[in-house]
């Protein structure tokens, strides 16, 4: 039976490693058409500020339990560069903490300098961010709806490099670029800043350019009411309503724009808890999404060219899956390429190199083009090592995406970019887990050790950079798991 076992596990192996480095090919292809369309910029493709289009503007800004960067927020938005009697700012608050009252403080002194602004609180979190939205986009007054998550801070020049882009009726949303207030506080976030920055500045830059759909990415855009509404409204029904909505709303009919040339300030995850967490949510509501949207969109009279790429956005996060088989086959089909000649070997060594090469040249080459921090290379060797290391999670999520519908939606936490010291005292919010996800990721180390004790006995010296990779990453994410459960104690007793 094993050895009947063993070749079909070898055989998922290598499915799983051609997923990958079709993954791959795709990085590439977005890399080769952003070199190609940033070449046909022109000066006339800027966008022009309108003094004359002054349309009524809502700012939405949902808010759970964001007692750290709630008051930055308010504040920011209500220093927005717009007249007045064209603004309208809503604090949608679900919190169960003092984020309310910081909340309603900082509304409260706003009304006092006769800004239009409110605090809409509901005491039930039914629908979650969507909810919220969909509650405060009934008492809106806007003919356009801008939103910014709470740990966003937009410059005050924000709506006049943005709506101007509204005067073509077709247009249904805007979306601008992120940008990042702590890249440098850790090697956890400058990775995060490698992984985000190409998403926007070759991802969205390369759809848009090609008339491809995109997404809003919940935050720092605007959208046309009318879009929002004609679309069937936010709904609850994925846990990543803005990438349903996006994609409900091109099938409709309206355009989106990506503005490459606006940022808004972000903050990062300080933690690998709130990182994590946030991955996993982005990971099953995106495959929700496929669910929900790949029938309609496949059976639509869109070119074929947009279906393929809508289908290759909407489905990526299946190489977390794909990356966990091959941890889980990469012992047996070891002992299985042990019986094969060396051309063979040399040609799946082949084909695993060129599935992760492309990837990480796509971020590297992609970050230091559009961003110019080279800085960030040294931090490049961990990327294969962290994406190895969270495979299984987000594995986990992946399924839960194909297979289960809605679920909760977990808050990212963010700290205001305290102080790296403080932090330590401060974090951490999801502390609660660590032992769980210190247990699955130790699991994983001693099962990944394995081939690399196999491939010591049996002599196949040329498998172990590779082999290397499984336990480093597994235990880079332990190390970073007990530093913060140590400091997540520290805090405990601080309070005690």
């Amino acid at each position: 039976m094993f050895s009947t076992i063993v070749p079909i596990l070898t055989f998922i192996h290598f499915l799983a490693l051609t997923g990958l480095a079709c993954y791959g090919l795709h990085r590439l292809w977005l890399l080769r058409c952003w070199f190609a369309e940033r070449k046909k910029i022109s000066a006339t493709e800027v966008i022009q500020e309108d003094p004359s289009f002054r349309p009524m503007i809502t700012i939405q800004l949902p808010l759970y339990n964001e007692s750290f960067v709630a008051a930055r927020l308010v504040d920011a938005v209500a220093g927005l560069d717009w007249p007045r009697n064209s603004l309208e700012i809503q604090v949608l608050d679900d919190s169960t903490d003092n984020t309310r009252q910081i909340a309603s403080e900082r509304v409260a002194n706003w009304r006092s300098r006769e800004v239009d602004i409110s605090l809409l609180h509901r005491s039930k979190r039914l629908g979650y961010k969507a909810g919220a939205l969909a509650a405060g986009l009934q008492k809106a007054k806007g003919e356009f709806i801008a939103i910014f998550d709470a740990d966003f801070v937009p410059q005050p020049d924000f709506l006049k490099q943005t709506v101007p882009c509204f005067r073509d009726k077709k247009v249904g949303m805007v979306q601008a670029r992120w940008s990042f207030l702590n890249p440098d506080h850790s090697w956890l976030t400058r990775l995060q800043a490698l992984l985000l920055s190409p998403h926007f500045g070759v991802e969205h830059f390369v759809r848009f350019r090609r008339n491809l759909f995109f997404n809003f990415n919940g935050t720092a855009g605007i959208w046309r009411r009318r879009a929002i509404e004609e679309s069937g409204g936010w709904q609850h029904d994925t846990v990543t309503e803005d990438l349903d909505l996006s994609y409900r709303a091109q099938l409709a009919g309206f355009r989106f724009i990506y503005l490459d040339s606006v940022s808004v300030d972000s903050e990062l995850p300080e933690t690998l808890s709130a990182f994590r967490s946030q991955q996993q949510r982005w990971t099953k509501g995106s495959l929700q999404t496929a669910r929900k949207i790949l029938p309609t969109l496949l059976t639509s009279t869109l070119p074929i060219g947009v279906k393929y790429e809508a289908a290759a956005h909407l489905l990526a996060n299946l190489g977390w899956i794909l990356a966990a088989i091959l941890t889980i086959t990469v012992l047996p089909t070891l002992a299985w390429r042990g019986n094969l000649f060396s051309g063979k070997l040399l040609l799946l060594d082949c084909v695993l190199f060129f599935g992760s090469t492309w990837t990480i040249l796509f971020y590297l080459y992609s970050y230091a083009k559009i961003r110019h921090q080279g800085r960030f290379v040294a931090t490049l060797p961990l990327l294969p090592l962290l994406s190895l290391g969270l495979a299984p999670n987000l594995a986990w999520a992946a399924l839960q995406g194909l297979f289960r519908g809605g679920g909760v939606f977990e808050r990212t936490p963010k700290y205001g970019l305290q102080n790296p010291q403080h932090l330590k005292r401060l974090n951490v919010q999801h502390w609660g887990n660590g032992t769980r996800f210190l247990a699955i990721h130790t699991f994983f180390f001693c099962l990944s050790l394995l081939p690399v004790m196999y491939a010591w006995d049996s002599g196949l010296w040329t498998a172990a950079p590779f082999l290397a990779l499984f336990p480093l990453a597994f235990l880079l994410i332990i190390v970073r798991e007990c530093q913060e459960m140590y400091w997540a104690k520290c805090r405990k007793n601080h309070h005690a």
